[in-house]
C-alpha cells in the first residue's frame, strides 16, 4: 500500500477482509490500533487467536461453542418443544435482543443456492430432519431471510418437515416500525398484507 510502511499495509489489508469495511474504514482502525496501548493490540490479537483456536459448531444445533454443547443446548431454562431454523449463528444474537424466544435453535449453515453449488448436502438438513425426528420438538419457526434463497430454502424445508406432523411457522415479514407506505416496495407491502393479523 503506498505512503504506508509495510507492516501498517498488511494490517490494512487484513482488516479489509473484514465483512463491511472498506479501504478508508480499514485504514481508520489500523490507525486507531496503532495509537492504542500495545496491551490493547496483544489482548486484540490474542482474542481472535483464542476464538479460531477454541470455537467450534455445537453438536446438536451448529450454534458456536467452545464446548461440545453450546450454551442455549445446555441451558435447562430454554424450551426444547421449539427449534428456530436459522441460516448462520450470527442470527443468534438478532433473535435473542428480543428477548421474545426462549426454545432451541438449528443453524443451517447456509440456504440454498444453486448457482454458488449449495445443494441440501452442503447444509445441515440431515441433523435438522434427525433432531426433529427424535421427538420432543412440536414446533419449527423457519427463520431464513426474506430474499430469494432465504425463501427457497424455506420452502424446501417446509416440504420435508410436513410428513412428521411437527407444527410448521414463519416469521412474519413486512413493514418496519416508523415506514411510510408511500416509499414501501411493492413485494414488502405484500408481504405486510400477507402477515397481517387480528387488531
Amino acid at each position: 500500500m503506498t505512503g504506508f510502511a509495510e507492516p501498517i499495509g498488511r494490517l490494512i489489508e487484513a482488516l479489509r477482509l473484514l465483512p463491511g469495511i472498506g479501504q478508508k474504514t480499514a485504514t481508520r482502525l489500523a490507525f486507531h490500533i496503532l495509537r492504542r496501548p500495545p496491551e490493547e493490540a496483544s489482548a486484540l490479537a490474542r482474542a481472535i487467536e483464542e476464538a479460531r483456536r477454541l470455537i467450534r459448531p455445537c453438536v446438536r444445533c451448529g450454534n458456536f461453542s467452545d464446548a461440545e454443547l453450546c450454551p442455549v443446548c445446555v441451558d435447562p431454562r430454554r424450551d426444547g418443544s421449539i427449534l428456530c431454523v436459522v441460516e448462520e449463528a450470527a442470527n443468534l444474537p438478532a433473535i435473542e435482543r428480543t428477548g421474545l424466544y426462549h426454545g432451541h435453535f438449528h443453524v443451517l449453515g447456509g440456504v440454498l443456492s444453486p448457482l454458488r453449488g449449495i445443494g441440501p448436502e452442503e447444509l445441515r438438513v440431515a441433523s435438522l430432519l434427525e433432531h426433529v425426528r427424535e421427538g420432543g420438538v412440536r414446533e419449527v419457526i423457519l427463520a431464513t431471510s426474506p430474499n430469494v434463497e432465504g425463501e427457497a430454502t424455506a420452502v424446501y424445508l417446509a416440504g420435508l418437515l410436513r410428513p412428521t406432523g411437527v407444527r410448521l411457522t414463519r416469521i412474519a415479514q413486512g413493514l418496519p416500525v416508523g415506514s411510510e407506505l408511500e416509499f414501501t416496495d411493492d413485494n414488502t407491502l405484500a408481504k405486510a398484507l400477507e402477515a397481517r393479523r387480528e387488531f
